[in-house]
C-alpha cells in the first residue's frame, strides 16, 4: 500500500433500487475495501432502498487508491447473494486536496473539481469535490455493476492530509 499519507472518512449513506434476492425483497449490507483494509455496514432487513448512514475510516497511501464496494443480501441458511459491486478512484480527491493547498483556497463551498462517469469509476452521475467546513468532500452515487439495477450513495471526506513540506 505504500507509506501512510492520510485518512479518508467514507460514509455509506444509502442505496436505491437494489435488486430483489429473496422472495419479495433483500436484506442488504455493504463491504468496503481500500487496499488491505475492509469494513462492513449493518444489515438492513427487507429493504430495496436502505439507509445506512454509517461512517468508516481508512488510511490511504500517497499513491491514490481505488475504493471498492460489494453489496450482498444476507441469508441465514445459505451463502449470501451478490447484489452488485462498484469502484471509485480516490486520485481526484487527493489531487483536489493538494491543489487546494497550493492555491490557498479557503472560501467555503468552493468546487475544487468535477468528476464525470468514466471507466476508472462507477459514477452514476457527475460528482463534485468541494471545500466544505474545512474539509475536502466528495458526494457520489455509484452505479452497481453486474446487476440489473442499484446505486449506492457515499460521502467521502479527506482528513489528516499532511502539510506540504516547507520550502527552503
Amino acid at each position: 500500500m505504500g507509506s501512510k499519507f492520510g485518512q479518508v472518512k467514507v460514509i455509506v449513506v444509502q442505496g436505491r433500487r437494489l435488486v430483489i434476492r429473496d422472495f419479495k425483497s433483500s436484506d442488504p449490507y455493504v463491504i468496503l475495501k481500500l487496499g488491505n483494509q475492509t469494513a462492513k455496514t449493518k444489515v438492513i432487513n427487507s429493504c430495496l432502498n436502505p439507509v445506512w448512514n454509517e461512517e468508516f475510516h481508512f488510511s490511504i497511501s500517497e499513491h491514490a487508491q481505488v475504493l471498492k464496494l460489494q453489496v450482498f443480501d444476507k441469508d441465514h441458511f445459505k451463502a449470501d447473494d451478490k447484489m452488485g459491486n462498484a469502484h471509485l478512484s480516490l486520485q481526484p480527491l487527493v489531487a483536489s486536496a493538494r491543489l487546494r493547498k497550493i492555491l490557498g483556497v479557503t472560501a467555503e463551498g468552493t468546487t475544487l473539481r468535477k468528476v464525470i462517469p468514466e471507466s476508472d469509476n462507477c459514477l452514476a452521475a457527475d460528482s463534485s469535490i468541494n471545500w466544505v467546513n474545512g474539509e475536502v468532500v466528495q458526494d457520489v452515487w455509484l452505479r452497481l455493476c453486474d446487476v440489473d439495477s442499484g446505486d449506492i450513495e457515499l460521502k467521502i471526506i479527506l482528513i489528516d492530509l499532511p502539510s506540504a513540506a516547507p520550502s527552503k
